[in-house]
């Protein structure tokens, strides 16, 4: 199960770990359904990559 970020009315974001499905989660400070939001992603991709550090198949 992934962690997903919710925003509620109230200005409060929930982080928690549920089901991918769960698009509602109630805010712990006033009870309220909060929404979930798109957070951003910590994944980067640096560098040449593995196609330009030569694990591409080579020619014959």
């Amino acid at each position: 199960m992934p962690v997903y970020e919710f925003e509620c009315e109230c200005g409060n974001i929930i982080e928690d770990l549920v089901k991918m499905g769960t698009r509602e989660l109630e805010c712990p400070k006033c009870h309220k359904m909060a929404k979930k939001i798109i957070s951003e992603c910590s994944f980067q991709l640096k560098g040449g990559g593995w196609y330009a550090d030569g694990y591409a198949s080579k020619k014959s």
